[in-house]
């Protein structure tokens, strides 16, 4: 159904054949904008309808476009809990977030605990170092209240058909989301408005008797028999617990060497590395809507490419309207990642580009080889930026000719604390820089412009999925240490902020009805 908002009561009637009065409810389930022919670009809707005398008004519909719902509410499982010890939370992005407000909402007091600080003095300390201050390997874009997700554009787009996604959307709604996340095709939340929501979904957990720790680091797990026996906090707290949901994100890559060291069962799992590319968020959407763009939204992207070698070549976490920023998390290292505002009101359009990297490429067998590889990657960025969290910036075009860029185009860069002009070549393994030179001209034939010798490239973006699998059965468990329930991104079972909170409702799951079976 393509209408415009006002119009969606009176197309339904029509299309169902019915009056008015006949038609008890509707509601938007999906919202999508068809910009396939730009003399005609419109929005589709998908709405579902509760209508007086339904199986009759289904049995004289004949466009094949109406059909019975299927939709259906989630719930969390029935049952009555018992068990020894209050479970706990590691990690306090979307995966755990979910996770721990499951198991609040179901009675069981989880624990959480969060490495980074809370959302406002985080914000404090990042803006901090966007500006020039120092960094802070402990409060940063990757480590703290909400996660990654926090500084990003908080996209909820999602390949995902799991049922438990409308909870985690009508949970983020609740909490203070805009109600357009529930239908909209490419939702998003906003960095300015997702502060206040992870803050919402914080205090609904506290309400309902859960507990959040911040500045609180897992460093040890201690366990008796094969099973969890309780964790160890900062190095000298102890909890005693038989149940962790451990979804730390892909960035904590000192529990990933405790895990290691515990003889956690790990193994290497791919990634993707490469830059952040920007351009005029006006060619962007000129590029996509034509003269329309000036009605529309700012104009997103989304773009793949094979290379000949075989190698996957794609857009990601694209942010119309955005600002690059600094997103390192160790000393000595540089990573980039992408933002935008609610209202996506920036000059500039970014995306990270990024080329497969396979386990094949890491150049060793110990599960830890990709993390060793984002290092090295990412130590090459920093010295390529002067050492002090300037970010190497370079232009499409000087990066094809193999020359530092000395000086901007038409796209200025967006990059805080600073850049340096500098030549990616040397930055980036060959086999990527290789990769972006002959993808790019590609997607400039299905995105006019996108191959602009003035688009402008930032260094370096690793950290779009971990390069680490902590391995698990199906019931969610670690196949070497019972209790332990490995979740989100950091686990590698999800990639973006839904699949990662959805996994975390489902690891919650997992406890819930391994006590309810028990009790």
């Amino acid at each position: 159904m393509n209408v415009d908002d006002d119009n969606i009561e009176r197309t339904v009637c029509s299309k169902l054949g019915i009056k008015k009065e006949d038609l008890k409810s509707i509601e938007i389930r999906r919202r999508s904008l068809d910009a396939r022919k730009k003399e005609d670009i419109h929005y589709l809707y998908t709405v579902d309808a509760v209508v007086k005398n339904e199986d009759r008004v289904l049995k004289n519909c004949r466009d094949r476009n109406i059909s019975r719902s299927d939709w259906k509410k989630y719930e969390l499982p029935e049952g009555t809990l018992c068990l020894k010890n209050r479970p706990v939370v590691v990690g306090f992005g979307p995966a755990g977030m979910f996770a721990a407000l499951v198991l609040a909402e179901k009675g069981m007091r989880p624990i959480v605990l969060e490495r980074g600080r809370d959302v406002d003095r985080r914000t404090e300390d990042v803006e901090s170092f966007w500006n020039g201050g120092k960094f802070n390997p402990e409060s940063n874009v990757q480590f703290g209240e909400g996660g990654a997700g926090t500084f990003s554009d908080g996209k909820l787009t999602t390949r995902t058909k799991d049922k438990r996604s409308t909870y985690v959307t009508e949970k983020f709604i609740e909490a203070g989301a805009s109600k357009e996340i529930a239908y909209d095709a490419k939702p998003h939340i906003g960095t300015d408005k997702l502060k206040g929501v992870v803050k919402n979904i914080r205090n609904r957990i506290i309400d309902l008797g859960g507990e959040v720790r911040f500045e609180s680091r897992l460093t040890d797990i201690k366990s008796e028999n094969g099973k969890i026996k309780e964790i160890v906090v900062n190095g000298t707290d102890y909890i005693e617990t038989e149940n962790v949901v451990l979804a730390v994100g892909h960035s904590a890559r000192d529990t990933f060497e405790m895990l290691k060291n515990r003889n956690i069962a790990l193994e290497q799992k791919p990634f993707a590395a490469g830059v952040r590319i920007e351009h005029r968020q006006s060619d962007i959407s000129f590029a996509q809507y034509g003269k329309a763009a000036e009605k529309l939204p700012p104009a997103d992207y989304m773009l793949t490419y094979t290379t000949k070698e075989g190698r996957g070549v794609y857009s990601f976490c694209m942010c119309p309207g955005g600002y690059v920023v600094a997103a390192a998390s160790e000393e000595g290292r540089l990573v980039v990642n992408g933002m935008s505002e609610y209202t996506r009101d920036g000059e500039n359009a970014n995306s990270a580009l990024l080329v497969q990297v396979n386990p094949s490429d890491f150049g060793s067998d110990d599960p830890l080889a990709g993390v060793e590889m984002q290092r090295r990657i990412e130590e090459a960025a920093f010295r390529a930026g002067g050492g002090d969290y300037s970010a190497p910036v370079q232009r499409y075009g000087d990066f094809v000719s193999g020359k530092a860029t000395e000086a901007e185009g038409k796209v200025r860069h967006s990059y805080k604390p600073k850049v340096k002009y500098a030549d990616l070549n040397t930055v980036l393994p060959k086999f990527i820089a290789e990769s972006l030179k002959e993808a790019i001209p590609e997607m400039g034939k299905r995105l006019k412009g996108f191959d602009s010798p003035d688009a402008l490239m930032t260094g370096v973006e690793t950290r779009s999925s971990s390069p680490v699998r902590i391995v698990r059965d199906k019931e969610g468990v670690s196949l070497k240490l019972d209790g332990l329930y490995p979740a989100g991104e950091g686990a590698g079972y999800a990639g973006g902020i839904v699949s990662a909170a959805v996994d975390g409702v489902r690891q919650a799951e997992n406890i819930i009805m391994r006590y309810m079976e028990e009790k």
